[in-house]
């Protein structure tokens, strides 16, 4: 895990607070095709199983999990397009 005191830059946000798998991904992966390679997509989910699946979505796309920041209820993922 990330130190919570410093969070990547980013260029897009998506924010999925309330939403329960599979939708924070599909939003995220929606989002990921509106940028170039490199940058960065920062996802805000409450879904505690979400740390999993961004792990897993990560490895199966291909696309950079730079960061999962836990903050209480909520956790901030940071993905870099591939």
């Amino acid at each position: 895990m990330a130190d919570t005191t410093t969070h990547p830059e980013f260029d897009l946000e998506v924010d999925a607070s309330g939403l329960k798998c599979p939708l924070p991904i599909l939003r995220a992966k929606k989002a990921l095709a509106q940028l170039q390679s490199g940058q960065v997509l920062r996802v805000i989910t409450t879904d505690p199983n979400a740390i999993r699946d961004f792990q897993a979505f990560s490895r199966q796309t291909g696309n950079g999990l730079q960061a999962q920041i836990e903050s209480g209820e909520t956790t901030i993922h940071y993905l870099s397009r591939r």
